[in-house]
């Protein structure tokens, strides 16, 4: 992701780092869950959300695995939203029960990335969320 991203050829590249990110949130083993948080954010990441806000991969990895229990059985997709400029993107994702139904919660994130396209910071926002 380095230099300005414009054109969707570099979307794909952003979409490949949303998807590696996604898939993160969606394994349950916790060692294949692990490895993957390390292989794609640095080791001092952010990741603020309205229900947290926590630094470094434990804390990313405690956050996860608490989403994972509050929404177990479910699946996070990555919705109709992908843009992105320079060193940031924004998308949208989805959890549901199962792909292609109704999602049950909603929500919007914009991350940050470094020149080794790992993830730096995420901050989302929930538009979407069960009472």
């Amino acid at each position: 992701m380095t230099g300005t991203i414009q054109d969707t050829s570099h979307l794909d590249t952003v979409g490949a780092l949303v998807d590696r990110y996604l898939a993160a949130w969606n394994e349950t083993e916790p060692v294949a869950r692990r490895a993957l948080i390390e292989a794609l954010w640095t080791t001092d990441g952010v990741y603020t959300d309205p229900l947290a806000s926590v630094c470094g991969v434990d804390g990313i990895d405690q956050v996860i695995a608490g989403a994972q229990e509050q929404f177990a059985g479910l699946t996070f997709v990555r919705g109709d939203v992908l843009d992105a400029h320079h060193n940031i993107a924004r998308f949208t994702w989805e959890l549901v029960a199962e792909v292609g139904a109704e999602p049950l919660v909603v929500g919007f994130d914009v991350a940050a990335v470094n020149d080794e396209e790992k993830i730096t910071a995420v901050y989302g926002f929930i538009d979407k969320m069960p009472g």
